[in-house]
């Protein structure tokens, strides 16, 4: 205890407050979209990022394959230009039903 009898420790049970993380845009943006393993998923989700982001290079995209192959994880790197422009690709992504996950 500190002077006064004061417990000095934080409750545990109880979140810390944190602030989201500020971020300077433009800026480079790593996006991880998960989704079932289709033929066209790939070039589904390269095509919705164009839209946001039309200088992608669609060479730079890295496609893997889940262990049993039944989904699909697309890595990219766009160039986020601010928080609605985030949202709307985010919500899109998830529109294509074929997305289950973006990161």
């Amino acid at each position: 205890m500190s002077k006064g009898g004061q417990n000095s420790f934080r409750d545990l049970r109880q979140p810390a407050a944190q602030e989201a993380p500020k971020i300077s845009f433009p800026c480079p943006y790593p996006l991880k979209v998960v989704g079932d393993a289709t033929e066209d998923f790939p070039a589904r989700v390269c095509q919705v990022i164009v839209r946001h982001d039309p200088d992608f290079d669609e060479a730079t995209m890295q496609v893997i394959d889940s262990r049993n192959g039944r989904f699909q994880s697309v890595r990219v790197t766009i160039t986020a230009t601010g928080e609605q422009q985030l949202k709307q690709l985010f919500d899109e992504l998830k529109a294509t039903g074929l997305v289950h996950m973006v990161v």
